[in-house]
C-alpha cells in the first residue's frame, strides 16, 4: 500500500512539473470496466439545454464513470448549470463567445473583452476556452486581451488552433498553459515535435480516431503516448447536442484503448494528466 502511493505521488508530480513517467512495462493496465476517466473536452451549450436537461447531463457524465469534466459552453450559463447541479464533477471553463455563430467572429468582436471580464468577475474558472483560433489572428487586439486576462487571473488556455497560433499565444506569455484542442489535428510526429519544444502544453484527443482503432492504439500515437505519458488526456467534445448521448460510448472506447498501455501510462492519460492540471491551475495561479 505505501508502495502504491508514492506511484501515484510520482505519477502526479510528474504530470504537473512535465516529467517522464518511470517505465513500467510489466505493470498491467486497470480493467476496462474501472479505469476512472477525467473529460477534458465537453460542452453544454444553449442548443442542448432543452435536449439534454442539466440533471440528465450530469447523468450522463456519472453514467460513463467520470471523474472530472472540463465543461465550456456557447453561452457559459450552460457550464454554469451544470456547476451548480454537480461542483464535484464540473470543471468550469470560459469560452469568449456567447453563441456557436461567433465562432468565426469572436477575434474581431471588441464586446467579447466586456464579456469575458464580467464572467470572470462572477464565477470561478480554470481556464478560458475552448476557443478557435489561427495564425496571426492571435494578435488581434481581442485575442490579446483575453490572454493578458488569463494570465491576471492564473487561468490555462483551451486553444482549437494551428502551430502558428499556438506559437503566438506563448509569444504573448512564454508560462502560459495551453491544452491543445484536439492535438491540433496534426499528425503525431508533428504533435511530439511541439510538445518538444513547449513543456507547457498538453494534447486533449477529442474527436479523432487515428490514435486507436478498437483496442488497437496506432504505433505512431503508441509512440507519442510513450516518450509523452505526462502530456495527453481524453476527451469527447459534445459540439452537437446529439453527441452528449455518445458519452458513455466514448468513455468505454477511451477504456478499450487505453487498457493496452502500461498502469500509469492509462491512468495518467485517463485522468491524472488533467487532473494534475487542473490542480496545478488551482493551485498555482503562475
Amino acid at each position: 500500500m505505501a508502495l502504491r502511493r508514492r506511484q501515484l505521488h510520482h505519477l502526479l508530480a510528474a504530470a504537473v512539473l512535465g516529467r517522464a513517467l518511470p517505465s513500467t512495462a510489466a505493470t498491467p493496465a486497470p480493467s476496462a470496466d474501472t479505469l476512472p476517466l477525467f473529460d477534458a473536452h465537453i460542452h453544454y451549450s444553449h442548443d442542448a439545454w432543452e435536449l439534454v436537461p442539466p440533471k440528465q447531463a450530469v447523468a450522463i457524465l456519472r453514467q460513463a464513470g467520470l471523474r472530472g469534466a472540463l465543461v465550456s459552453s456557447s453561452d457559459d450559463q450552460g457550464t454554469q448549470m451544470l456547476a451548480a447541479e454537480a461542483p464535484d464533477l464540473i470543471v468550469p471553463a470560459l469560452r469568449p463567445y456567447r453563441s456557436r455563430g461567433e465562432i468565426g467572429s469572436w477575434m474581431k468582436d471588441a464586446s467579447v473583452v466586456a464579456y469575458l471580464a464580467q464572467r470572470l468577475a462572477r464565477h470561478r474558472y480554470v481556464g478560458i476556452g475552448e476557443f478557435h483560433l489561427y495564425g496571426d489572428d492571435a494578435d488581434l487586439p481581442v485575442p490579446r486581451r483575453m490572454v493578458a486576462m488569463a494570465r491576471e487571473h492564473g487561468l490555462l488556455l483551451h486553444a482549437h488552433s494551428d502551430v502558428a497560433c499556438i506559437e503566438r499565444l506563448l509569444a504573448q506569455w512564454p508560462e502560459a498553459r495551453i491544452l491543445w484542442a484536439h492535438s491540433g489535428f496534426d499528425r503525431p510526429e508533428a504533435v511530439r515535435e511541439q510538445l518538444r519544444r513547449h513543456p507547457r502544453l498538453w494534447c486533449d484527443l477529442a474527436f479523432r480516431g487515428d490514435h486507436a482503432s478498437g483496442s488497437q492504439i496506432d504505433p505512431a500515437w503508441r509512440e507519442a503516448f510513450t516518450e509523452f505519458p505526462d502530456r495527453f488526456m481524453i476527451g469527447t467534445d459534445t459540439f452537437t447536442p446529439e453527441r452528449w448521448h455518445y458519452i458513455p460510448g466514448h468513455a468505454s472506447y477511451s477504456r478499450g484503448w487505453l487498457a493496452s498501455l502500461p498502469a500509469p501510462v492509462a491512468e495518467a492519460i485517463g485522468w491524472r494528466n488533467a487532473d494534475a492540471l487542473v490542480q496545478a491551475v488551482r493551485g498555482n495561479k503562475a
